[in-house]
């Protein structure tokens, strides 16, 4: 009785046998997926070996068994039945074994490794369906084109050139329009230096506020403020221009710019709100500073101009000012009259 009573299961002496000793204490650890009887068939106690994550999953010992796996390493759960698509008995998930083509079809298999885990981990969290990473922004039109079907409606316009032309083939191109408290401007030229507007109480250069948009050697587009002294434009470094746009494409400077209606009283910033002479000119750059304008006497608006009245107003370039002129005009109707009836 005394030597039953040291004996463990089966009449062993669990104090001489190392293993029993240690099923006892996996035992104790809540292994109980291991099969414990001797005759137990060698492939569960294989799948055991090769899978102990699901067996300590199955324990619902979490903090003890977890803390064994960390320190045991990834490499404990590098190869699973369940990874592979298998299980006991050689069969696929959920009793497919595993020549079924229907279960390959339906079930993707799953290479378990690191690699294949990070790269679908940065699929599923950084690429959108699309394959493109994530958030990325909608695609938009860097500077949203010139409306010449606004001109005389919505908004001011002034045009010259070829009869007929448009923002993009104008000589020079002018819009305003009013927008809450400021007056938004588009300016656009055939030249690859810069283009503005000059506000002045008369027709002449000399004492005008003028802003001009002024492409510079980087390709960029600068809205600038300048005030002509004279004959010579000073740039000054209070610009009352903002929301500033800039673009040079098919060798034009386009831009577009607000500008408040009202501004404290300031010697070189005109306030809009009054009505002035629109000053009109282009012309080259040499890295980024504006050189004399193209032309000798650049146009001007035959009248001051309100921002409040919106108007399209169309000014024929010198190619075509000499055949609309009235002058010119009679002098044909002359000369043709003089060779239809002949001479006396």
């Amino acid at each position: 009785g005394r030597r039953q009573r040291q004996s463990g299961r089966g009449g062993e002496d669990v104090r001489k046998k190392p293993r029993l000793r240690a099923r006892a204490r996996m035992r104790s650890l809540g292994w109980e997926s291991r099969p414990r009887a001797r005759g137990a068939p060698a492939a569960a106690r294989a799948a055991w070996l090769r899978d102990p994550c699901a067996a300590m999953a199955r324990s619902r010992r979490s903090w003890a068994q977890l803390l064994l796996l960390l320190l045991a390493g990834p490499a404990a759960c590098a190869a699973s039945p369940a990874d592979d698509g298998t299980g006991p008995g050689g069969r696929g998930p959920r009793g497919r074994a595993r020549g079924d083509s229907s279960a390959d079809e339906t079930v993707p298999r799953h290479d378990s490794s690191y690699g294949t885990f990070a790269g679908e981990f940065y699929d599923l969290r950084y690429l959108s369906e699309e394959g493109y990473p994530f958030p990325t922004a909608p695609p938009v039109d860097p500077f949203a084109k010139i409306k010449v079907d606004d001109c005389g409606k919505t908004k001011g316009c002034f045009r010259y050139g070829k009869p007929g032309c448009n923002a993009e083939t104008c000589d020079y191109f002018l819009s305003y329009r009013m927008i809450g408290a400021d007056v938004e401007f588009e300016l656009s030229a055939d030249t690859d230096g810069w283009v503005a507007v000059g506000f002045s109480s008369d027709k002449k250069m000399g004492g005008d506020d003028v802003m001009a948009c002024v492409h510079d050697d980087n390709g960029r587009v600068r809205i600038q403020h300048f005030y002509n002294v004279g004959q010579w434009a000073k740039e000054i470094q209070r610009n009352p221009a903002r929301d500033e746009e800039g673009v040079f494409e098919n060798n034009r400077v386009t831009c577009r710019f607000k500008r408040p209606v009202n501004v404290p009283r300031d010697e070189t910033i005109v306030d809009l709100h009054l009505s002035w002479y629109y000053l009109f000119a282009w012309g080259p750059a040499i890295q980024g500073s504006i050189t004399r304008h193209d032309i000798d006497s650049p146009p001007t608006s035959e009248r001051v101009v309100s921002i409040y009245k919106y108007e399209d107003i169309f000014m024929p370039s010198a190619a075509y000012q000499t055949f609309s002129s009235p002058f010119c005009l009679l002098l044909i109707v002359a000369l043709t009259f003089y060779l239809l009836m002949g001479t006396p």
